[in-house]
């Protein structure tokens, strides 16, 4: 059974908390930390927490407490992280990490100096639909992975800070953009190194310093591209999309705007329907079980499974690290409007791979391109020609 500090009782500490407390039913939150009093009350009367507390390290060094959960503005995650290391305390952080790679670098460095569990609460890389795509992918369904897109749009989010340049670090590239990555490095190969990045970023509508709107490319060393689109100007609620495109396969997944579950209401007496919906009226797409469907029970239950069993669980700070170094090469992109290389001071997985070139043998003359039946019934096939190139079509 986990013992658990939070630090941050706002949007995203309540979903944790109901998450925390509900998967496994053995884990508690023993200890609350907010930065304004009526907050930890609140939040402390609200789940059953014994302890409140102003004072961070209070909450980090309370004596029942083994392990800490960070669900805090972006520019509070290094003080949090350290001194969780100080105390020598197992932590769990939000993300995205860092502000930038190098915030994230001391972090993941610190944290296993220290020697102690950390895990990167990256919830989009543990929905179920997510988990299954995955299994059929790593299983060899889809064959050589070419392309993994993945897009998070909203109207923006919920806190004062997000909008806040110097305390969030940036805008929905940092947001969002951390989710979209990791979900293509999944999908590509967590040991396949991302490369270059180009990045378009505007701010289209939010009166902000930060981008409102951005879409990039990453390379990826074995010729693999990762896609994300992001946005805090979409209309319309939360729309979570992945794609991925294999030489043998594809798979699309909608998470959350388009869920079978479709319901009209005039208003009355509606108020929550889903996160990020828009409107309470007119014809809405609900979300069944959002803790679900958003990763948070998978995410949690490997998070206290692997420290149960002394292990890495599947997302660490050394995730959280690499995507910020992918995003801060998409930030430098969209200002130099060039591809930009990402910069990875420590890098842990395969290196010196090319592009992968696989040539399907039709016979001893010819390489199959592609085969068909047509509309008129008769089967035809694209050969090229392996000494001259020549490509030629043949009925069969």
């Amino acid at each position: 059974m986990a013992k658990i500090a939070m630090l941050g009782s706002g949007f995203i500490g309540r979903f944790y908390a109901d998450s925390l407390i509900g998967q496994r039913s053995r884990d508690t939150i023993v200890s609350i930390y907010s930065r304004r009093e009526e907050s930890a009350k609140k939040f402390a009367v609200d789940y059953n927490c014994s302890h409140w507390t102003t004072n961070m390290e209070e909450a980090i060094n309370h004596p029942d407490v083994d392990m800490v959960c960070i669900s805090l503005p972006n520019n509070l995650h290094e003080a949090a992280v350290m001194a969780c290391c100080k105390a020598k305390k197992a932590v769990m952080c939000t993300k995205p990490l860092g502000r930038n790679a190098e915030e994230a670098k001391r972090m993941m460095e610190a944290v296993e100096k220290a020697g102690i569990f950390n895990g990167y609460l990256e919830d989009l890389c543990y929905t179920p639909k997510f988990l299954k795509a995955l299994k059929s992918v790593q299983e060899g369904a889809l064959g050589r992975i070419l392309w993994a897109k993945s897009r998070e749009t909203h109207p923006g989010p919920h806190s004062e800070w997000f909008w806040d340049k110097e305390q969030a670090g940036g805008g929905c590239i940092l947001d969002l953009g951390c989710h979209c990555v990791e979900i293509a490095r999944n999908f590509i190969g967590k040991d396949i190194k991302p490369v270059e990045v180009m990045c378009w970023a505007d701010t289209q509508v939010k009166p902000i310093d930060a981008e409102d709107h951005a879409i990039g490319l990453v390379k990826y060393e074995n010729g693999a591209i990762g896609q994300f689109e992001v946005s805090w100007t979409f209309r319309g609620g939360l729309d979570l999309r992945d794609e991925v495109m294999g030489s043998e396969g594809t798979i699309w997944l909608n998470s959350f705007l388009r869920t079978g579950f479709d319901m009209f209401t005039t208003g009355k007496g509606a108020d929550y329907v889903a996160e990020k919906a828009e409107s309470n009226t007119g014809w809405l797409f609900p979300v069944g079980d959002e803790l679900n469907e958003l990763g948070y029970n998978h995410m949690f239950a490997d998070m206290f499974n692997a420290v149960e069993a002394g292990k890495a669980p599947r997302e660490t700070f050394y995730d959280g690290y690499v995507v910020n170094a992918v995003l801060d090469a998409a930030y430098r992109s969209a200002k130099s409007k060039l591809w930009e290389p990402v910069k990875l001071d420590i890098w842990r997985g395969k290196e010196g791979l090319a592009k992968e070139k696989t040539l399907t043998d039709y016979n001893e003359q010819y390489y199959l391109i592609k085969e068909e039946m047509t509309h008129f019934g008769t089967a035809k096939l694209i050969l090229k020609d392996k000494k001259t190139g020549q490509i030629i079509e043949k009925v069969v």
